[in-house]
């Protein structure tokens, strides 16, 4: 797709209502909404820019028009609709554009970079990759506290660790392995049994360790969501439980990510829509006499 047939691209959520993000951000009050709906539009086209096609360097040439285009938006006016949009979205909501280039950083890894050494390194990835999207969500959102950007950062990390380990296989395909060099070796689990789909006790084990992991995050970015925040995050908090839920189902499942892709129905993700919207409608600090939390 080139930078000039971006022009009529829009957001997909009526082909798409079934997805965790239309879920999470059905009942936002509309301006937030459309604002969240061309963001995602963006990340969506970037995201279809590293992934479809074969040729690296076509990607890499794509990938640049598109930075280029995106600088002409904020700066001027592109040739993109989209990217126009966004550029207003980005100026309504004083969103700092340096996140921006931090995401497309990310994508860019996607194209040079195929294996992790460690897991320092697969944090940067995961930062750039989706805890930027969090950051920029957050100025749509709103926030009281400066500490609920760090809730963003860590939820952000945990939604892309979960991502990771679900697609496993897929990303074997196109020849990428997320997972760090070092807790392979660890565990004594092989690249080439990962390429080949092999479960074993060493899969488990592995696959052990990294859900702990995210949920880890799971816990440090509910810790920093500042309570007074909860209900301007209502949308970013269900996209963290339908994905806590999706790493408990992987974890249920004995890890078994390779027979089948582990998913949530719609109706599940309904359940943990209307649990957060009837909640944020309880009295504040009403939890504190009556449990009414969910994990994420």
């Amino acid at each position: 797709m080139s930078v000039q047939s971006v022009h009529t691209l829009s957001p997909d959520f009526a082909q798409n209502r079934l997805s965790s993000f239309y879920v999470s951000f059905l009942f936002l009050p509309r301006p937030k909404r459309e604002a969240i709906e061309t963001i995602y539009a963006f990340c969506r086209y970037t995201d279809d820019i590293v992934d479809e096609g074969e040729d690296a360097q076509e990607k890499h040439t794509k990938l640049r028009q598109w930075t280029v285009e995106l600088q002409s938006a904020l700066y001027g006016r592109s040739r993109s609709a989209l990217l126009n949009n966004l550029a207003g979205i980005i100026r309504r909501f004083k969103i700092p554009v340096e996140l921006f280039d931090e995401l497309l950083k990310g994508m860019e890894m996607d194209l040079v970079k195929t294996r992790y050494e460690t897991f320092q390194e697969l944090e940067q990835y995961c930062y750039r990759a989706a805890s930027t999207v969090g950051l920029i969500c957050s100025e749509v959102f709103g926030y009281h506290q400066e500490r609920t950007k760090e809730y963003a950062i860590n939820l952000g990390i945990a939604l892309q660790l979960t991502n990771i380990l679900r697609d496993l296989k897929a990303d074997a395909r196109r020849g990428r392995i997320y997972l760090p060099q070092e807790d392979l070796r660890r565990f004594g689990y092989t690249e080439k049994e990962l390429m080949d789909g092999i479960y074993n006790d060493r899969f488990v084990e592995l696959m052990r360790f990294e859900c702990t992991r995210a949920r880890a995050y799971f816990r440090k970015a509910k810790a920093h969501l500042a309570e007074e925040d909860k209900p301007l995050f209502y949308a970013a908090r269900t996209m963290g439980n339908i994905y806590y839920l999706l790493l408990r189902r992987i974890e249920r499942s004995r890890y078994d990510v390779f027979s089948r892709r582990i998913r949530l129905s719609a109706a599940v993700k309904l359940m943990v829509a209307m649990a957060l919207r009837i909640r944020n409608r309880f009295p504040r600090n009403f939890h504190r006499f009556v449990r009414t939390e969910l994990p994420a």
